[in-house]
């Protein structure tokens, strides 16, 4: 069959077919025998992006080598972490962690998570950097982003060359959030209103601050730049 035509018939069936869609107890993986067709796993899901700041700029004014050291140390970090607070990795993206976390704690473990990150860039990598790089300037900024809501998983690309796509509010909103200006964790209402009270008030005083976010129809945010100790 001609590649024309391959590609039109494929297109076709996946406009006309019926999806096969279940509910997922676990959060989806390479192995989590989706078909290539109109087929899915639908969760509740916590999403956390968390996102270099500048990345660009560092690589247009840094070594190479030493851009690939605060990629490395910064996802590395980051991925251990969410791992820590129960939270799954689902793609690496450049200078970014996409991780979703469930169950009926996944805001607050994804808030915690990213809180924990914001202090082991502060604590653990740039201490380390300026040992061994004593005359840079270079300051590692960072944002996270976490959004919560239903999510379709489906499997796209070609068989031998595929992925996992994320398909539904958080997955959007938490990669958003995380483009916005770096030294912030950014959460929408729906993470805040379900976070445990021990990851909205510490010492007596709120550790969130309620914003707009002007570039989605002024909705409510929220930001804080706490950070939370590793033991």
């Amino acid at each position: 069959m001609a590649l024309k035509d391959e590609l039109t018939d494929w297109v076709d069936g996946v406009f006309r077919d019926v999806w096969t869609t279940r509910n997922g107890i676990q959060v989806p993986d390479d192995d989590s025998r989706l078909g290539l067709q109109n087929d899915a796993i639908k969760i509740q899901g916590t999403v956390l992006y968390a996102d270099l700041a500048d990345s660009t700029d560092m690589v247009d004014s840094r070594s190479a080598t030493f851009s690939a050291e605060i990629y490395k140390t910064f996802l590395y970090c980051a991925a251990r972490i969410v791992r820590s607070h129960g939270g799954v990795i689902t793609a690496y993206d450049g200078d970014r962690i996409m991780a979703v976390f469930i169950g009926s704690s996944k805001e607050t473990s994804a808030a915690r998570a990213a809180f924990q990150l914001k202090w082991a860039v502060s604590n653990i990598v740039m201490p380390a950097m300026r040992r061994i790089y004593t005359n840079t300037d270079f300051a590692l900024g960072h944002v996270c982003g976490i959004d919560t809501s239903e999510l379709l998983v489906a499997k796209t690309g070609v068989r031998g060359a595929n992925d996992l796509v994320w398909v539904g509010r958080a997955a959007n909103y938490a990669a958003k959030l995380s483009s916005l200006p770096a030294t912030y964790t950014y959460v929408t209402q729906a993470v805040y209103d379900r976070l445990e009270s021990g990851s909205k008030v510490k010492d007596g005083r709120q550790i969130w601050e309620r914003v707009r976010w002007n570039a989605f129809n002024d909705a409510i945010i929220y930001r804080s730049n706490w950070h939370r100790s590793i033991a």
